[in-house]
């Protein structure tokens, strides 16, 4: 057993996890934040993305105490059902959720690269997703919504 020390979502966490978690594991099963998805546990579909430490990282491909002491940022640290985040609410706004089941990972891909470049280009967008893959809707109503989610976030002063 390992000790791990994490702060998510901006709360402060110490937990005792066995030394082949990985962190996906440590947040979906130890500390309950089920947002982030599991989909092909190799890294290729993004659906585990997070950002740790201020870059977007698959989950999946991260031992958990390669995380300790580090910053993390699931779903459940964007907004809430009263207030949503800008981001959400682009995506919503543009229709570029359908099954949903890619979505938190896209939201964060695409926190990621507005928290780095405010005003990205399309070609920019394309590239920041490009490790996240969506089997309903394909993306041009995600990249509009990432498009829209800057100017959000832009006219906010975010």
């Amino acid at each position: 057993m390992l000790k791990l020390n994490l702060n998510i979502n901006d709360k402060d966490y110490s937990v005792e996890i066995d030394e082949d978690m990985r962190l996906i594991d440590v947040l979906r099963d130890v500390l309950g934040l089920t947002g982030t998805k599991e989909g092909c546990g190799e890294g290729e579909c993004g659906a585990c993305t997070v950002i740790m430490d201020g870059k977007a990282v698959n989950s999946c491909l991260v031992m958990a105490f390669q995380a300790d002491g580090s910053c993390i940022v699931t779903i459940e640290g964007l907004g809430n059902e009263q207030d949503i985040h800008p981001i959400q609410k682009a995506f919503l706004d543009e229709g570029a959720v359908q099954c949903g089941f890619c979505t938190p990972g896209m939201i964060l891909s695409a926190k990621a690269l507005l928290d780095e470049n405010p005003n990205p280009s399309r070609q920019e967008i394309r590239e920041a997703i490009s490790g996240n893959l969506c089997r309903c809707t394909g993306y041009n109503k995600i990249v509009d919504a990432i498009e829209k989610a800057s100017a959000y976030l832009l006219k906010e002063g975010k």
